[in-house]
């Protein structure tokens, strides 16, 4: 008994204890000697880290992710075994040679003044501390290190297949997150991120040909010219062969950067909004300069919609390999028609509402990172363009269907890194986490989503918001029971299937429709009932797990609410007065917001 009593005791004291939401704090400050002609840097660290935790820390751990690019690294191990490797990657990290690896080496670290001893994992850095860091104590970490820039391959290095000279992305030790979870240091696979909150002071001297732009706030722009001076004011002539370009980034969990000499630096201002910078290579077909103005009012609807964005400047680089997203920045390769280009520069710059001002663990919750901002995308993109359509994110359903078809699903639980396939991946973090809003759209309403959307932006901004943070935002928000959906659809591999079964016209001029719920996954309905003469009806079917309805929406007109259809029961009824109306047709959701697989069981009369 005394056991159990202390047992108890333990589970009440540590729940109380993380009842209370807290974050880790980082400040770095960093100077940066770059030499071009060998792509490698040196580079001073001073990282004041504040743990805000309740625990007391004996151990730190940094992410050393330029090692990851070196052959037999476990990015290059999983690239040439995984069953579809990225062909981005695929043996290219096998085949560099010396000259063209990436790697961090830690030179020295203090703690406070005192050494430390450390030990490099692959890509992870554990130190063991030479003093214990208390809750609500603060340490100093002083770092000397040299790095060389890997050869382009993924997201990082120099350059790219485009001919930009860097792309310098997760190119620092940086300090890996501690929550309440514990310690996040995660290996670098290919995945995705998760960085501790902070502020940037860094400083880079590269060869004065450079053009540089990224995360932060330039802080000497009238020395370095390049676009970046005040008009009218001329750049200094600063003797020597490197010029240094100084970054202040406050309250952001990362710092990125790219430079090369032939860099086109051009800006426009958002109304009540940021300065956009646009640096970019030669453009012959013009698509840059055009996106310019019409990303303007892209970025004026996305703080309308979502929350206000929180920054003074954004920042559009072409580099990299594909299109990647970093506070106040993404870097995007050119050499797509302009829609193409317009899309992934809106996908990417949303990320800074969806990652970077709302920082999940993206690489444990990559749907609420890539979904979130993908259906952030379909909204924007269906907005401002020529032919919007009633439902932009309807085509998802059918590549949901494709994945559940091809047998390779793996629930949203899946950590990013250990997913089997890239292809259910890449289906399951956008576009399932994109239909997961969707579905919930679909559930409390269109009114009451969107209110949802924004007090979560607000309520979460700067932090780290979890997926049962969301769902009890919008919990809040409707007055719904919201949990039984969370677990199902991310957690387990149920879907969506409902039927219209029969139609039986029964004695004293009634019809009964009977309905089948052929997926495991319950949902609320939306049924869309016409008679020969054209009457309306909306029947809506709520889940008993909801404890709860929504409220009708634009266009339900002669709307009639039915008894719950509980999860446990494959069947349901409804009997219709048919003594004067004569059945034409019916519909389940007709907005086709629900992702029901095979929504051609959906419709009466039952096709051909």
């Amino acid at each position: 008994m005394i056991r159990i009593i202390a047992a108890l005791l333990f589970i009440s004291s540590a729940s109380f204890a993380q009842h209370g939401y807290w974050q880790q704090h980082a400040s770095y400050q960093m100077e940066i000697d770059m030499d071009a002609t060998k792509h490698q840097f040196t580079g001073k660290q001073k990282l004041v880290y504040t743990n805000n935790s309740p625990d007391t820390l004996t151990k730190v751990f940094y992410h050393l992710y330029f090692n990851a690019f070196q052959p037999g690294s476990m990015m290059d191990v999983r690239s040439r075994t995984i069953r579809d490797a990225d062909p981005r990657v695929a043996d290219r990290i096998s085949k560099l040679k010396p000259e063209e690896i990436g790697y961090h080496k830690i030179n020295k670290l203090t703690q406070d003044g005192m050494p430390l001893k450390f030990h490099v994992q692959g890509t992870v850095l554990e130190v063991d501390l030479a003093k214990p860091i208390l809750p609500g104590a603060k340490a100093e970490f002083l770092m000397d290190f040299n790095s060389q820039v890997p050869l382009q391959v993924r997201r990082s290095g120099r350059d790219n297949a485009q001919g930009v000279d860097y792309s310098m992305t997760q190119w620092y030790p940086k300090m890996a997150e501690y929550d309440y979870e514990g310690w996040h240091s995660d290996p670098y696979v290919g995945r995705e991120f998760y960085g501790v909150w902070g502020d940037f002071d860094v400083k880079i001297s590269i060869d004065k040909k450079y053009v540089l732009g990224g995360t932060g706030y330039l802080q000497n722009s009238n020395e370095i010219g390049h676009g970046y001076a005040t008009p009218g004011v001329e750049a200094k002539q600063l003797l020597g062969e490197k010029l240094t370009w100084h970054f202040v980034a406050p309250q952001v969990h990362d710092f990125a950067w790219a430079a090369d000499p032939d860099y086109v630096h051009h800006t426009t201002q958002v109304p009540d909004g940021p300065t956009l910078h646009f640096l970019y290579l030669t453009d012959t077909t013009g698509n840059w300069l055009r996106l310019q103005n019409e990303f303007t009012g892209a970025f004026t609807l996305m703080n309308e919609t979502f929350g206000k964005y929180p920054y003074k400047q954004f920042s559009v680089i072409q580099g990299g390999d594909g299109g990647m997203e970093y506070p106040m920045a993404t870097l995007i390769t050119s050499g797509r028609n302009y829609g193409g280009l317009l899309s992934v520069t809106v996908h990417e710059a949303l990320h800074n509402w969806y990652y970077g001002v709302l920082a999940t663990n993206e690489s444990k919750y990559p749907w609420m990172d890539e979904g979130f901002t993908s259906y952030a995308q379909d909204y924007v993109l269906n907005a401002i363009g020529k032919n919007p359509v009633g439902n932009p994110h309807a085509n998802d359903i059918q590549r949901l269907a494709e994945l559940h078809k091809n047998g390779v699903e793996e629930p949203l639980t899946t950590h990013a890194d250990h997913y089997q396939t890239n292809y259910c991946y890449g289906i399951s973090s956008y576009v399932q986490g994109s239909v997961f809003l969707m579905q919930l759209e679909y559930i409390v309403g269109k009114e009451a989503f969107w209110k949802g959307m924004k007090r979560y932006f607000n309520e979460w901004k700067f932090k780290h918001p979890t997926p049962n943070d969301f769902l009890r935002v919008m919990e809040k928000t409707s007055g719904l029971e919201l949990n039984w959906f969370m677990d199902l659809w991310v957690g387990t591999t149920q879907y969506i299937d409902y039927s219209i079964e029969e139609i039986e016209k029964e004695k004293k001029g009634r019809t009964v429709i009977e309905l089948k719920r052929v997926g495991q996954l319950p949902m609320p309905l939306d049924i869309k009932v016409v008679d020969k003469d054209g009457n309306i009806t909306w029947y809506y079917i709520p889940v008993g797990l909801m404890r709860g309805e929504k409220p009708g929406e634009e266009g339900q007109i002669n709307r009639v609410v039915l008894p719950d259809w509980e999860w446990t029961n494959p069947t349901y009824e409804i009997d219709i007065d048919q003594k004067k109306r004569k059945i034409e047709r019916i519909t389940i959701d007709p907005s086709n917001r629900l992702a029901d697989l095979n929504n051609l069981n959906g419709v009466y009369p039952f096709p051909k």
